[in-house]
């Protein structure tokens, strides 16, 4: 395809109108190029430089992701520096981007590199630890509590380290049956934040692993920059397992002690913080059963004191007697009940005589037996008036023993 038929712009390439290859690497490299000289800030991860060549080449990586770009300087650049630049170091380059058509590859022509001074540095910590305190991240609520007793603990430190030591030893000291799983990282370099986050991310995925220890021995500022590393800082406020922070001496205050839940000054003290002292605990249970047994001792004495003391009240020493005063209780009360008893039935018995004498006064019987009599006529009405009474009418008359019959006379 000629020149002239091929699309302007990419956008308009098709299946069937394509860009071939070198068109496309021109085009990226005049964009390349004109890109301005620009300041960038990485870690020196490799560093390559032959003797007797003008050229050195190093890889430059971002502090806080995996990226990295490659540069390319003049030796004398290099040499321009107070210190020699080795891996590992925090630099600043001034470098324009180019493009390599051959390859396809972007470079950096390096044009000068500094170091990034210990005082920018503690600038930027200091910056970092402002923004990370107003979101919260160095909150004391937010810290969770270190369990009593964990099942298994998470290691992060240096490979054969001295921390990796402190740690593991002093907590078997204190409590002979930890376990441990233990991620060995690199601590310092360019590589700190990635292998320490992934470490970090690997064990809070485990289930019984119930705390985190990251821990290193003590550096310089440079050699503690990660651990002022937002992106780990981030992933340590991020994980569910409680993290602790043993960075160092009691001198050494880089940002993970801030987001971490509990502080360790040095990895010997967190090994007191993560298990509990097995003969402390032991002192603490004998001293609580002897508290135990001397309390029992004494509510038992208290208890047979009172016992003796009820055993030795009369209704106990003479159960019989309480028995016995109840029956006479009962028994004179008994005898009182009887006696009302006679009493109220010759009350009555006496008031019924009176009543019979009295209804023995009021009778016609009485009335009879003191001479009276009862004249009626024959059909049995009473005789109350002599005038009443016709001539030769027979009566009957009623006496107190008997009864019999007359006749009146004119």
């Amino acid at each position: 395809m000629s020149p002239e038929a091929l699309p302007e712009r990419a956008a308009d390439t098709t299946a069937e109108s394509p860009w071939p290859v070198r068109l496309l690497s021109m085009k990226i490299a005049d964009y390349v190029e004109k890109m301005s000289v620009v300041w960038v800030e990485g870690q020196v991860v490799q560093l390559n430089r032959r003797p007797g060549a003008r050229t050195a080449y190093l890889t430059l990586r971002d502090a806080d992701v995996d990226m990295s770009l490659s540069v390319s300087i003049h030796v004398n650049a290099l040499d321009a520096m107070a210190a020699p630049v080795s891996e590992g170091l925090r630099v600043v380059v001034q470098a324009k981007p180019s493009f390599w058509t051959q390859r396809g590859t972007l470079t950096m022509d390096g044009r000068q590199i500094r170091p990034v001074g210990v005082g920018g540095l503690l600038a930027r910590i200091e910056y970092l630890k402002r923004n990370l305190a107003s979101e919260g991240l160095f909150d004391a609520d937010r810290k969770r509590p270190l369990p009593f007793l964990p099942r298994r603990i998470g290691l992060i430190c240096g490979r054969a380290s001295a921390a990796e030591k402190d740690v593991v030893e002093n907590s078997r000291r204190r409590w002979p049956t930890a376990q441990f799983e233990i991620r060995q990282v690199a601590v310092q370099g360019a590589s700190a934040v990635t292998e320490v986050s992934e470490a970090l991310r690997e064990l809070d995925g485990i289930q019984d692993v119930d705390v985190i220890v990251i821990a290193r021995g003590g550096g310089n500022v440079e050699d503690l920059l990660p651990f002022s590393n937002e992106a780990l800082l981030r992933a340590v406020a991020a994980a569910h397992t409680p993290v602790v922070s043993a960075i160092g001496h009691d001198v050494d205050t880089p940002l993970l002690d801030l987001v971490a839940d509990h502080r360790a000054s040095t990895p010997t003290d967190a090994a007191k913080a993560i298990v509990p002292d097995a003969d402390r605990e032991h002192q603490i249970i004998d001293a609580g059963r002897a508290r135990s047994r001397r309390a029992l001792e004494g509510r038992l004495h208290h208890e047979r004191r009172r016992l003796v003391e009820l055993r030795s009240r009369p209704v106990l020493a003479d159960p019989g007697a309480f028995v016995r005063v109840q029956r006479e209780v009962v028994s004179a009360l008994r005898t009182r009940a009887h006696r009302r008893t006679e009493a109220l039935v010759h009350r009555h018995q006496d008031g019924i005589g009176h009543l019979r004498a009295q209804v023995r006064t009021l009778s016609p019987q009485s009335t009879l037996d003191r001479g009276y009599a009862i004249v009626q006529r024959v059909d049995g009405a009473v005789v109350h008036d002599p005038a009443d009474l016709e001539v030769s009418e027979l009566l009957h008359v009623t006496v107190a023993r008997g009864d019999f019959g007359v006749r009146t006379e004119g």
